[in-house]
């Protein structure tokens, strides 16, 4: 699953972000009849509480406390984004090669080059160290939620709830780390429930981390952006790595899943455990809305604006850089077009109302809670001040990738007039920081300043002045160029002179840009004020939110993902699509078609060394599906089996797995994509000629 949070966090949009295969058309339904699903909310379970009597209900099996230690200590955190989990006695590591591409190019030597070629440690002495990398093992959880709730509910305000939750949370930390079972360990707190629930946890980090295998680039994304998010597939999205201990040997565990290339077979129960990073089921229908009429039509709008320009832009750049830019804006409009695809399927949006409203019934009803049934009306007035001061945030925001460097720069600009009569001492720190700007990439600024005229007059009144000032009766097109040819500010005496000049100068100055940014800044920093006074006011009322899900619901729903370690339940299962049926499986032969079909052309080229392949690799199946939940952060995820074997790697979801960040929805065609454990073996013993790796895993 190809991570969208970096492209999304350097445009500043982390914090706003909040199906196509729909079963129905809404005027074919009573939308007031539709109920929610059983497990609209997911299945990411916990193991702080592990399902065990659901298991046994579900699937006529019953893992006891060994059965989830085990998968708990199998499973690894890798680094700060992914997950993976050991799959040998003798610390060998797995995760996705999406995963693995930089730290894997870091140890690169001299005319190698990893994602062109791959690469394989035949001895144990060529597998190569990865600096900085580590991955975590979850080696102790501590409940700590009665300790949290006392401490936060002696605050007064919500200011001061969310302070002593703060506070307490690095005493109690303090305190563990000086407990003589959790000393070396690395400690981290987890809420869950949006704070109804807290818990500590301890993980073992390997600092130690070798890179083994790697294939190339061209077959861990085989298919490149078209096919992302989609199915059928055929990515060996997969790496080994192996973790060494403190001498320097190769670490030594019981804890790992023993490979099956043998693999799964249709309707059989299999179990993801792995990190989901992020997901918003718990949030309310108005906070949906909220996302769904504002903040994801701009955000839509801005990444695929911004992958147009830097195209236009690399037609004569031809950067592989700026090609990778251009990528992760591509996936991040996919990605986030599903969701907001979801977003406006009536059913889906139906089923999260049913859930609510069942939910405000049983809070009501109960007497130890029906004080706490303010909360929904309390997260409505704070959503309306969001939408508020959305488009002003959105628009007016001093991002370059936004709004281009000179509009920003022009801003920043204001801002220091401002802060020159207010904090002198603090523009006076900044003062030099403007002097060292120096614009970058004019025809990418051209590119960048008319699509933010573009998004302005999607987003903002026809009246509003800052359209006005911007556009001036011209095209957005028109009103960027003349912009740009007028505006002082790549004149370095100029923008000198301004600086030197105080507040009165920047105050004072018509150069065009610097006019806009006046109108803009102080409308951004109200905007902005508004909207961070109303999400901590939120996050208190979610948290209040949580405490009474946990309260009417318990464990039976599981808590939203905190990219903490989950084990979610699924079966291998096909679904309709396209007037067809999905098969549960690819195999080598559907790759070398799906190559032939696009007469080889990127990205359905193939490295050298798979252009004649052994008939036994073209029967070998190279990926399948099943109806886990996942999201962002699986990736790298082992897929096991009741007996703990690894049967595959979870890498990605389909389109109808995009909405899976507000519901969970299975019966529209949810599905995760996993690398096939026998697939990987496949194409180790016949293409990569691999046979250590491959009796290390088979043995």
């Amino acid at each position: 699953m190809q991570s969208t949070t970096k492209i999304i966090k350097k445009l500043g949009l982390l914090g706003l972000l909040s199906l196509g295969n729909v079963m129905v058309q809404a005027q074919d339904i009573k939308l007031d009849s539709v109920k929610a699903g059983e497990f609209d909310m997911g299945k990411m379970w916990t193991f702080d509480t592990p399902p065990a009597e659901y298991f046994k209900k579900t699937y006529n099996f019953t893992p006891d406390a060994k059965w989830f230690e085990k998968a708990r200590l199998s499973a690894l955190r890798f680094a700060t984004y992914c997950s993976a989990s050991f799959v040998s006695a003798d610390g060998l590591v797995m995760t996705n090669h999406h995963c693995a591409r930089e730290s894997g190019v870091a140890v690169q030597k001299k005319g190698e080059d990893f994602l062109a070629n791959g690469f394989y440690a035949a001895k144990l002495t060529d597998e190569r160290k990865v600096p900085d990398l580590f991955v975590d093992q979850l080696v102790k959880i501590e409940d700590i939620t009665a300790r949290m709730q006392k401490i936060e509910d002696q605050g007064e305000s919500d200011a001061e709830k969310t302070q002593l939750r703060d506070q307490a949370f690095e005493t109690i930390k303090k305190e563990y780390q000086e407990k003589a079972d959790w000393k070396g360990l690395e400690i981290q707190s987890v809420s869950f429930y949006s704070g109804g629930r807290y818990s500590l946890y301890g993980f073992k980090r390997y600092n130690d981390v070798r890179v083994v295998f790697m294939p190339e680039l061209q077959m861990g994304f085989f298919g490149g952006d078209p096919d992302n998010f989609t199915y059928p597939r055929y990515n060996l999205d997969c790496s080994f790595f192996r973790v060494y201990d403190d001498n320097g040997k190769p670490l030594h565990t019981d804890n790992y899943f023993k490979f099956n290339p043998d693999g799964v077979k249709d309707g059989e129960p299999v179990f993801v455990v792995g990190n989901p990073g992020s997901t918003g089921r718990l949030r309310t229908v108005d906070e949906l809305e909220f996302d769904r009429d504002l903040v994801m039509p701009f955000t839509l709008q801005l990444l695929k604006n911004r992958s147009l320009a830097l195209q236009e832009y690399n037609k004569t750049a031809k950067s592989d850089s700026i090609l990778n830019e251009i990528f992760s804006y591509e996936n991040s409009y996919k990605a986030y077009k599903g969701r907001y695809d979801g977003m406006k399927d009536p059913v889906l949006m139906a089923r999260k109302r049913d859930f609510e409203k069942t939910f405000k019934k049983a809070v009501q009803s109960n007497p130890k809670l029906s004080a706490s049934f303010g909360t929904w009306d309390n997260i409505s007035e704070n959503v309306k001040i969001l939408r508020s001061v959305r488009n002003d945030i959105a628009i007016m925001q001093p991002n370059p990738l936004s709004r281009g460097e000179l509009l920003t720069f022009a801003q920043q600009l204001v801002d220091f007039a401002s802060l020159s009569k207010t904090n002198p001492d603090r523009a006076a720190t900044l003062k030099s920081t403007l002097k060292a700007f120096k614009p970058e990439i004019p025809s990418l600024e051209e590119s960048y300043l008319m699509s933010h005229f573009e998004e302005s007059v999607s987003f903002l009144k026809k009246n509003d002045e800052y359209l006005k000032v911007a556009l001036a009766g011209k095209s957005p097109k028109e009103a960027a160029i003349a912009a740009l040819k007028n505006t002082k500010l790549s004149d370095e005496a100029y923008v000198n002179s301004l600086l030197d000049g105080g507040s009165a100068a920047i105050e004072a100055s018509q150069d065009p840009l610097i006019k806009l940014a006046r109108i803009s800044q102080p409308r951004f920093m109200t905007g902005a004020i508004a909207s961070r006074d109303a999400n901590a006011k939120l996050n208190v009322e979610r948290a209040k939110l949580g405490r009474l899900l946990y309260d009417v619901y318990g464990t039976s729903i599981p808590p939203d993902a905190t990219f903490s370690l989950r084990i979610s339940d699924g079966l291998v299962k096909s679904y309709n699509y396209n007037g067809t049926t999905a098969p549960i499986k690819t195999t080598y032969f559907g790759m070398y078609d799906r190559y032939e079909a696009a007469n080889g052309v990127f990205p359905w080229s193939l490295p050298k060394r798979w252009l004649n392949p052994p008939l036994d690799l073209l029967k070998a199946p190279v990926d399948f599906i099943s109806t886990n939940d996942i999201i962002g952060g699986n990736s790298g995820s082992p897929m096991i089996n009741q007996k703990l074997e690894a049967v595959g790697l979870i890498f990605d979801g389909n389109m109808e797995s995009l909405p899976g960040y507000f519901i969970f929805a299975p019966d529209a065609g949810n599905r995760t994509v996993s690398v096939h454990a026998g697939g990987m073996i496949a194409a180790m013993k016949h293409i990569y000629k691999a046979n250590r790796l491959v009796e290390e895993l088979t043995k």
